[in-house]
């Protein structure tokens, strides 16, 4: 079999994926468009969990504010609480109650030592987990700090209607989260928000964008 010929099955298969591609993302005309429900502008509010660091000293705040604004995101509040079950469920709480915001982003507090208690605290807190965000942040985190990645604990789920999401305390772990952040919290805020008389009944396709 010549090059040419390889080539060219090469080419026919990935446009034959590309078209299929096309076809799931958009649905044939007239099918239910799973993100006309997406949040372009997003009000978030961050949260540092530190016992050792203040808002004058926290480059993983920095970094996940300056991301937010540069996606034209909105910061709505910003505050620091130090390692404390009680203050960090607290401050998440009044954060999920504030109408002025779609998003909950947390920062420190993710690993495995005693004072680490940002997720036993958030976790009480969601009515809905959404495990594929930890899987996929671990997964990318892989590729830089390979199997340390086990003792990270970075996790997401939805608070009454608002996405949280628990980011460990790095710089560059706090990065590579609003780096995935930005890509779906749009989608997810608009879901999570949705009225119940505002879902379909039966048909077109699940909030998970997957048919029925």
């Amino acid at each position: 079999m010549s090059d040419d010929h390889s080539h060219d099955d090469h080419e026919t298969n990935d446009n034959h994926e590309h078209d299929a591609h096309s076809e799931h993302e958009h649905g044939e005309p007239g099918t239910h468009d799973h993100h006309h429900h997406d949040q372009e502008h997003l009000g978030v509010a961050v949260l540092t969990v530190s016992s050792s660091r203040s808002l004058d000293d926290d480059a993983a705040g920095d970094q996940i504010t300056t991301a937010l604004e540069n996606a034209d995101h909105e910061i709505t509040t910003r505050d620091l609480v130090p390692d404390d079950y009680d203050k960090v469920q607290g401050t998440v709480q009044r954060f999920v109650d504030r109408d002025d915001t779609d998003a909950v982003i947390t920062t420190g507090g993710t690993g495995v030592t005693p004072d680490d208690v940002t997720v036993e605290a958030v976790e009480p807190l969601l009515g809905k987990e959404l495990p594929g965000f930890g899987e996929l942040f671990r997964r990318r985190s892989y590729e830089e700090i390979g199997t340390m990645v086990v003792a990270t604990r970075a996790t997401a789920g939805v608070s009454d209607g608002v996405p949280v999401f628990c980011l460990p305390g790095s710089e560059n772990a706090a990065a590579l989260g609003v780096e995935l952040i930005v890509s779906t919290a749009g989608h997810l805020a608009g879901l999570a928000g949705r009225d119940d008389d505002e879902h379909d009944d039966g048909g077109g396709e699940n909030d998970d964008g997957h048919d029925n």
